[in-house]
C-alpha cells in the first residue's frame, strides 16, 4: 500500500498534471497543424506549382523486388510542419517573455514599503519620546 500512496501523491502533483495537459495539449495541436499543412497550404502550393501532390514525390530506386523510394515530398511535408510550430511555439515564448517583463516592470515601479522597525527600535523610539516629554527642552 504504500507504494500506491506514493504513486498518487506523484502523479497528483501540479508539475505531473501541468505536464501531461502539455502533452495532451501539444499532440492536439499537432493533429491540427499537419492538417493545416497538408489540407490547406499544401494544395493551393501544389497548383501554383504544376498541380504537384508533395506527398507523391518520389525518387523510386531500381530494385528487383519491390520498388524502394525515396520520399522527399512527405519530408518536405514535414520541413513545412515543423516550421508551422517552431513559429508558433516562438509566438508563445515571445508572449510569455513581454508580459514576464511588464510584471517586473510594475513590481519595480510599484512604491517600496519602508521596513518595519525592529522590536529594538520600537523601544529605543518609545524611550526617545518618554525622555524628551520629562525634558522638554532638550
Amino acid at each position: 500500500m504504500p507504494l500506491i500512496k506514493e504513486f498518487r501523491e506523484f502523479a497528483v502533483k501540479g508539475n505531473v498534471v501541468d505536464m501531461a495537459v502539455g502533452i495532451v495539449i501539444g499532440a492536439a495541436f499537432t493533429t491540427i497543424v499537419q492538417s493545416l499543412v497538408k489540407d490547406i497550404m499544401m494544395p493551393p502550393i501544389g497548383y501554383i506549382l504544376g498541380k504537384v501532390d508533395f506527398a507523391d514525390l518520389a525518387i523510386k530506386l531500381p530494385t528487383d523486388t519491390d520498388p524502394v523510394t525515396v520520399n522527399y515530398g512527405l519530408f518536405i511535408n514535414a520541413l513545412i510542419n515543423f516550421m508551422i510550430v517552431a513559429f508558433a511555439l516562438f509566438l508563445v515564448v515571445k508572449a510569455v517573455n513581454r508580459m514576464r517583463k511588464q510584471l517586473e516592470k510594475k513590481k519595480e515601479e510599484a512604491p517600496k514599503e519602508e521596513p518595519k522597525p525592529t522590536k529594538d527600535q520600537e523601544l529605543l523610539t518609545e524611550i526617545r519620546d518618554l525622555l524628551k516629554s520629562r525634558h522638554p527642552e532638550a
